[in-house]
Order: structure tokens, then sequence, then C-alpha cells
């Protein structure tokens, strides 16, 4: 009888442990659940997620939702596993025992059959390096351990799905493979390659070529193929050679990339292999009517150059990734505490991923936002103002690039109004204002709002670098936008704000601080500029409306959402350039009055943005925060947040616009704006000044 139980005891003990590794799994990723994971984070084209607790729940996806499957199988000496994806299902999931997101990667452990499996991606944004940060390379890493100890034989494949290279379906693709020294390099993209050839929001790109490069080693082989996966769950091979002859429409099977890794382990020998992900788009960005190529691509660099030097240079910036990880991680939490360092983190990637970063004529860096998911525009404004804390703390000049559009397109005879424009397109094409349709008017744009949004970014970014040559250069935009503010601002008309989504709103309380203190910025410019007697003029305006502000809104214990509304409040997070560019425009005891009666109005997943309705915004819930000098009233304000974060329904890239009861979303997602969370970090002034000159 006891010779009958010897075999079986060993497969009792390897269930028994994969329960338990499934148990540890269940913990080790409710540890940190982001909504939504980010892999390949580049640009609004090419920006690829996880959204699910595991990389096997789902398939992966671009930011909008729409599949851009990245297969992952494993074969580990006769059983076959599934580590990326949910197809194909017939192939069991390798259980997922822990994700750790960091800012500049994210890494999943797997653990089965006595193997565990490391897989890292890595992008290399790092924001001092204009040249890594501005190439479309991210890196996918594979490290394996024999983890019973005994010698196993590994195969691993990686197959990536044409979608990556088009926006629908339904089009047509090509494919092909080419040699580089020491590289053998995959690519597929659009038959018809439009370039540039429409804008809009819920897109992605079709012209460009997705490229899926392999160091040359031995025993890797690459093919394009549609039966890749079907040949690999067969035999562990991929097929012989490459199909030219497959239909050309990603839905009817046209043919996907495929890299086959084969290693042994065992526990005296790890094994480590690693592939390039790329996109080149060739063109990025129209702007006033001619095309701008990537900023990586300002010297004639070709594609074959960007991988053969992404390449080279991976393991120096492997190494310069994991320390800017490890400090950028310590900072944040010691700055606001663990549920702030966690959104930080996830905020990172997606603020810059959410940008077209291109050269202009004379190959200097010009970065353009685009509206994810809220109307797809270009350069907007107030969307440039709530992302800015992440740029004035990490990269200043990063900042001016996206600026400058801005101001050269207000400069030009076509831009007639007295204000700020609100956009310069829909994103991919800058080549003009959009948004307010045909027929402009002052009510259909936000011009108090934009006109204080430009004049306090100037003014924080002179501060930033301590050179106000950008304000010299467009002081005639800034003194229109000031005379405006000036005349307007104080008591806003009806007029649309930032909070667009909300209605327009008279007499708006928040917007007239913004004015406020777009004329002391404009002040604090004129002043460094040289001109005494108009900074003298433009400070007085500004105290003087401060003090008219303060009884005009005064509600009690605290201050009203419009002038003209008793009974309301709202969030008053536009004090905060007060505190930051130390304007000195209101007494502290506004905001302490603020925040006292904000503790009292919170939900069990944030503040709501006013009194008129559930929901509020990211953003503006940190800068809120950031009102506070009492790390205890911050963190009572963080905490709701860090708990939206691990149990918020919607399984989406970050979102900015949500219910502060439900944590559902409920638009917005994926937007560079969730980069002012790192106004927090921006106030603390010793930190921005390490991190502004921090370059691992």
């Amino acid at each position: 009888m006891r010779e009958v139980l010897k075999p079986a005891l060993p497969r009792f003990i390897a269930a028994l442990c994969s329960v338990i590794v499934c148990l540890s799994s269940a913990r080790a990723v409710d540890a940190q659940r982001p909504p939504a994971v980010p892999l390949v984070t580049h640009d609004p084209y090419f920006s690829i997620w996880s959204m699910s607790d595991r990389l096997t729940d789902v398939n992966t996806r671009h930011w909008t939702g729409r599949d851009q499957p990245l297969t992952g199988l494993v074969r580990i000496d006769a059983a076959t596993y599934r580590f990326m994806g949910a197809d194909p299902r017939q192939v069991p999931a390798m259980p997922q025992i822990s994700l750790r997101v960091t800012p500049l990667h994210t890494v999943y452990t797997f653990e089965a059959a006595g193997v565990q499996l490391e897989v890292r991606f890595f992008t290399a944004a790092l924001p001092q390096d204009l040249e890594a940060l501005s190439r479309p390379v991210d890196y996918l890493s594979w490290n394996v351990t024999s983890s019973d100890g005994r010698p196993h034989s590994v195969s691993l494949l990686l197959d990536v799905s044409p979608l990556v290279a088009v926006n629908s379906e339904d089009e047509e693709v090509t494919w092909g493979r080419s040699k580089l020294p020491g590289i053998e390099v995959l690519r597929v993209g659009s038959r018809d390659q439009r370039v540039l050839n429409r804008g809009g929001d819920n897109l992605r790109i079709d012209w460009g070529y997705f490229y899926l490069a392999v160091p040359d080693q031995e025993d890797t082989t690459l093919v394009t193929a549609g039966n890749a996966i079907a040949s690999f769950m067969a035999s562990g091979d991929l097929p012989q050679s490459d199909d030219m002859e497959m239909p050309r429409q990603p839905r009817n099977g046209a043919s996907h990339l495929a890299i086959r890794l084969r290693t042994d382990v065992s526990a005296a020998k790890p094994a480590s292999r690693h592939v390039l992900i790329a996109f080149d788009e060739e063109y990025s960005i129209e702007y006033l009517d001619r095309k701008l190529r990537p900023y990586w691509r300002r010297n004639g660099e070709t594609a074959a150059a960007m991988l053969a030097e992404s390449e080279t240079q991976y393991p120096g910036l492997e190494e310069r990734g994991k320390r800017f990880d490890e400090e950028l991680m310590t900072d944040l939490e010691h700055a606001g505490g663990k549920a702030y360092a966690e959104l930080g983190t996830l905020a990172y990637r997606q603020t810059l991923a959410a940008h077209g970063f291109a050269a202009d004529i004379d190959d200097t860096p010009l970065l353009f936002p685009k509206e994810n998911f809220s109307n797809g525009c270009i350069s907007t404004v107030d969307v440039l103002y709530p992302s800015a804390p992440f740029f004035l703390f990490f990269n200043p000049a990063l900042l001016e690039a996206q600026l400058k559009p801005v101001l050269e397109y207000s400069a030009l005879p076509r831009w007639k109004w007295p204000f700020a424009p609100h956009d310069l397109g829909t994103y991919p094409l800058a080549d003009g204002q959009v948004y307010g349709g045909g027929e402009l008017s002052e009510e259909n744009q936000m011009p108090v709002e934009e006109s204080a949004n430009m004049l306090i970014l100037m003014d924080a970014l002179a501060n930033a670098q301590g050179n106000w040559h950008l304000a010299e250069k467009y002081w005639p935009q800034l003194t229109k936008w000031a005379d405006y503010l000036n005349a307007k601002g104080l008591d806003p008309e009806n007029q649309l704000s930032t909070d667009d989504f909300a209605g327009h709103l008279a007499h708006n309380a928040n917007l007239s601080i913004k004015a406020i203190e777009g004329l002391a910025a404009y002040s604090e410019m004129a002043k460094k500029l040289g001109d005494a007697k108009l900074a003298e003029q433009y400070a007085g305006a500004a105290k003087r409306m401060a003090g008219q502000w303060q009884s005009m809104a005064l509600e009690g214990d605290h201050y009203k959402l419009a002038f003209d509304k008793p009974g309301t409040w709202s969030q008053k997070y536009n004090l905060v350039w007060d505190k930051l560019l130390d304007l000195g425009l209101f007494p502290p005891s506004i905001r302490k009055a603020e925040i006292a009666f904000y503790l009292q109005q919170l939900n069990q997943y944030g503040l709501p943005l006013d009194n008129r309705a559930d929901y509020t915004k990211l953003d503006w819930e940190l800068w809120t925060a950031t009102l506070t000098e009492d790390g205890s009233q911050f963190a009572a304000l963080m905490d709701p947040i860090g708990k939206w974060l691990n149990e918020t329904p919607s399984r989406v890239p970050l979102t900015d616009w949500y219910d502060s009861k439900t944590g559902t979303m409920l638009h917005f997602q994926a937007r560079s704006v969730v980069g002012g969370v790192f106004i927090k970090a921006l106030a603390d002034k010793n930190l921005s000044e390490k991190w502004r000159k921090f370059n691992p």
C-alpha cells in the first residue's frame, strides 16, 4: 500500500504548493492594485496597458480600451502556461505571485512547475535625458529561475497582434523582417500609411511601424505568421518560415509578429533575456500646417539607428532607471505618505504618455498634450495648467516646450481675441483652436480661465528656470491678457472654467482667485524684467481685488462657490499658487478655514468638487490638500484617494473625474492632468531643487 502512495505524494505536494501560490498571489496583487497597469507608455498612440489585477485576466489594451494583444506563453519542460493575455483560454494561466509598479518599471512575478518567471516592462522616461525620454522604445525582459532547485527547459513566446499598428481591425497591414548588426527585427504597419491623416479622440495610429527587435543569441526564433501561438502550444516551436500569403486585415487573421526564446535553468543557472518594443511614426504632429518630426528624429536618425542605440544603451539605462525609481518613491513617501507615493508612481508614466514629443524647425523640443477621452483637443491651456506641477518639479524645460506653441499661436494675426486661446486644434493636428465651435464668442470660450492660466504658468516657469526670456519674448501677449483680467477677473461673467463639465457659472469665486493670482504673476514678471512702475500698478490691483474677494466670498465658516450663491461651497484649489509663488495675496486664515470645512465634507473616496454634485477631480483634490501645512490634515484628505486607487471599479488608466461616493469613473482617462498630483512634492522647495537637477 505504501508503494502505491509514493508516486502520488509529489503530486499532492505540488497541488498544495499551487494553492499556496494562488493565495499568496491574491495577497500580493491586493497589496498594490492599480486601476490599470502601464506596460508600454510613450504617447497617445503608443500606449499599452493591462486593465486587470493579473496580467492573464484580460488581453492587453490601448489606453482607449481597444484590444492590442501582446500574448505571452511559457513552456516549462512539457507544460505550457499563459503569462500575458487572456487568450488562448485553453492554456492555463501561470499563477501570478506579485505585481510591482514603480515610476519607470512594471514587474510581474509568476511561478509554476518549479520555475519562477519575472516579466519586466521598462520605459526609460528620464526627464532630464531628452534623448532617452523621446525615443519610442520600451524594454521587455524575462528573468527565469528554478524555484525547486531542479533543472528545467524553458521556452518563452511573445506574440504581437498587428492591431498595435492600426486604428481598426479592418485596415490592411504589411509586415516584414530585417537584420541589423547584433539585432533581428520584425515590423508591422498599415498598408496605406496615411500620415497625420485626421484628428480625433478615440483613435489609434494608422501610420508608421511597430517594431519587435531581438538581440542575436542562440535558441532565438523569429517569425511573421498567424499560427505561431498554435504551433508553440503543439510543440514549443514556431512555424519554419514567414508566411507572406496571410490575409491583410487583422480581423481576417493577418500575420502576427512572434519570437521564441529558449533557455535551460537550474539552481545554479538562472537566465535573463530581453526584447525591444518600438514604434516609429516618422511624423508625429502637424503644427500650424507644417509636419513635425518626433524629437528623436530631428537629426535624421532612422528607426534602425534608434533600435541599435537603444540596445547598446540598455544596461546603463536600466541601472539609471532603478536608481531613479528608488529615489523618487522614497521622496514621494516622505513628502506625502505611502498612498501619495503610490498615486505619484501611477501618475508618472501616464502624464508623459499623454503627450506628443516633436522637434520644432530649429530642432528645439515641443511637447503637445492630448485631451484623452475629453474632447481630443491638443495643447489645451487648462490641461497644461493642472499638469504643470509635474514638469516644474522634474524639468521646467518640458513645460516651456508646451507653452511655446500656445504663445506662438497667440502672437499670430489670426488670433484676434484679447484673451488666451483654449487649444490649438484636435490631436495630432495643432492648426488652430477648435473649442467653442466655428463662431467663437467670449461665452463659449474660457477667457478668464486661460488668460490667468498662462500668466501663472509663465511666472512659475520663470521662477523655476531663474530666467524670464520667454516672458520677455511674448510680453505683448502677456500684457493683453493681464489687461483683460484687470477688467473682468474679479467678478467673472457667465463663463466656462476648466471644470466646464459643470457648465457656465457667473461670479465664480475660485475662478476669481485664479484671475487675481494671474495679475500678481504678471506684476512679478514685470518687476523681474525691470519695469517697476508697471509691477507696482498690477501688484496694487491684485492686492485690492484680493481684499474685495474676501468680503464677496465669505459664507460664515467658509467661502462660497459663487459670490451670489449663499449656502454653497467649492474647493478653492487655485489658492495653491498664492502659496507656491509667494504672492502674499490671501491671508493664511482663508486656507485654514477652507481646509477645516473640507474635512467635514469628505466622502468615502474623496472630497467633492463643490456642493452641486458628488463627483470630484483627482488633480484638484491634491491641490486642495496641499493648501494645508498640517500633515495630519493632508493625510485625512489623501487617505480616501488611496482607498479609491485600490477599490475603484473602473479599470482604466487613472481617471481624473470620478464619483467620490462610488469611486466610479464619470469620464476622462489616461490624461496628462494627473501630473497635477505632484504639486505636493513641488511645494517642498528643497525637494524640487533636487529633482530639477537629478539625472541618475
